[in-house]
C-alpha cells in the first residue's frame, strides 16, 4: 500500500502478508519517501524483502540448523564425547564455509567440494567422519520438516587396512622390566593392559567386585571417559578376561595393598587422560618406539595371534565385534602368510 502524507509531503510504503506456514501476519513500512516513482520502486523491494523474511523463517542458516541437531542430539541421549565430536566437527569444517547459507541453498556438488577438495589435505578417516556429520545434520532437518530430501551423497573413500604401530614381545618384555625395576607408578596400568587386552577406559573403571582370583578371572562390564563417566563397554557387552598366570604375582600385590574399590591406581595423570603423554615420555627414555596407549591393547593381540591363539579367541577376550578390525591385527602378526613358501625351492640344497 502506498499513501501519501499530506503533513509530511512524503508517500508512506508498507506491504502486509500472512506466513505461507503459520499463518501468522507480518508487515514492513518505510516512510519519508519524496515522490511515487520512489515509492513504487520501494513498494517492490518491500515484497522481495518480505519474501526474503518468510524464506528465512521456513529454511534457517546452516549454523541454526546444527545447533538445533547438536541440542536433539544431546536430548536423545547420545554419549557426550559422541555430541562432542559432531559439534566439533560440524563447527570447524562446515560452518566456515555454509555460516550465510540456509539449508536450502546447500547442495550435494557443495557438500562434495567441501569433503572432497576443501579436507583433501585431510585424512581419509577425518573426510568420512565428516560426511557422516553432515548427513546426520540434514537427516535430523528432513526428520522435522525443514527440508523434503537430504542432498549428502555418497562418496567411495579409499578403504585401507593400515598396520597400527605396535610393541614387539621381546619389546613389552624390556618396557614392563625397566618400568618394574624403576617403580613407575604406571607399571600395573601398562602390566595390566598389555596382558589383558583391556582398553584405556575399561582399565580405569576395573572393580575388584569383578574379579575372581580363585578362577582367574575378569569380567569387563563398565568404561569411563572424561566427558562420559562411567557407563558400558563399546560393544554394549559384557565379557569375560583371564588373567595370565605370571600376572597373577602383581594381582595379589595390588590386592593386599588395595585402598579402593578400584583394581588399579588412581593416578592425576590417568585422571587428566593423560596416558598417552605419560607412556611416550616413557617409551623415549627407554629407547624404545613411540606408540599411543591404545596401542598397547593392539600390542597385545598381535602377540597372541603370533602365538597361534585363534583369532576368535582373541576377539573374545578382546571385546572386538568386527572381523574387519582383527584383520588388521592378523596381517600385523603375520599368522596370515606363515607357512606359504615352504614348499619353494628354488635354488636347491
Amino acid at each position: 500500500m502506498i499513501k501519501y502524507d499530506e503533513k509530511k509531503r512524503s508517500y508512506r510504503v508498507s506491504y502486509s502478508r500472512r506466513h505461507p506456514v503459520t499463518k501468522e501476519a507480518s508487515s514492513l513500512t518505510r516512510t519519508g519517501i519524496k515522490t511515487m516513482e520512489e515509492a513504487k520502486k520501494v513498494y517492490n523491494e518491500l515484497i522481495i524483502k518480505m519474501e526474503q523474511k518468510f524464506n528465512r523463517s521456513l529454511y534457517p542458516l546452516w549454523p541454526e540448523i546444527v545447533d538445533r541437531f547438536i541440542e536433539h542430539f544431546r536430548n536423545r541421549g547420545i554419549a557426550n564425547n559422541t555430541v562432542y565430536n559432531y559439534k566439533t566437527g560440524l563447527y570447524s569444517h562446515s560452518l566456515p564455509r555454509w555460516e550465510n547459507k540456509q539449508i536450502n541453498e546447500i547442495t550435494t556438488s557443495d557438500i562434495r567440494e567441501l569433503v572432497l577438495d576443501g579436507l583433501a589435505h585431510k585424512s581419509e578417516a577425518l573426510r568420512k567422519d565428516i560426511l557422516k556429520y553432515i548427513r546426520a545434520a540434514f537427516t535430523y532437518a528432513v526428520d522435522v520438516g525443514i527440508i523434503q530430501r537430504d542432498p549428502t551423497p555418497k562418496l567411495k573413500f579409499k578403504k585401507t587396512l593400515k598396520i597400527k604401530s605396535v610393541l614387539k614381545e621381546n619389546e613389552i618384555f624390556y618396557f614392563l622390566k625397566m618400568a618394574k625395576e624403576r617403580n613407575h607408578s604406571w607399571f600395573p596400568i601398562w602390566a595390566v593392559a598389555l596382558y589383558t587386552g583391556m582398553r584405556n577406559g575399561e582399565l580405569y573403571a576395573l572393580k575388584w567386585e569383578k574379579v575372581d582370583l580363585k578362577k582367574r578371572q575378569m569380567v569387563v562390564s563398565l568404561s569411563w571417559n572424561q566427558k562420559n563417566g562411567f557407563k558400558e563397554t563399546k560393544s554394549g557387552d559384557d565379557r569375560i578376561v583371564e588373567i595370565a598366570e605370571s600376572l597373577m604375582p602383581l594381582m595379589e600385590e595390588l590386592l593386599r595393598n588395595k585402598t579402593t574399590e578400584f583394581v588399579l591406581p588412581r593416578l592425576e595423570a590417568w585422571d587428566m587422560n593423560e596416558q598417552a603423554r605419560v607412556l611416550r615420555a616413557f617409551l623415549k627414555v627407554i629407547n624404545l618406539p613411540s606408540v599411543r596407549f591404545h596401542d598397547l591393547r593392539a600390542s597385545w593381540a598381535t602377540v597372541m595371534l603370533s602365538k597361534g591363539v585363534e583369532p576368535i579367541k582373541v576377539m573374545s577376550m578382546g571385546g572386538w565385534r568386527d572381523l574387519k578390525t582383527m584383520q588388521i591385527y592378523i596381517r600385523k602378526s603375520g599368522i596370515n602368510i606363515q607357512g606359504i613358501t615352504s614348499r619353494l625351492n628354488f635354488i636347491g640344497n
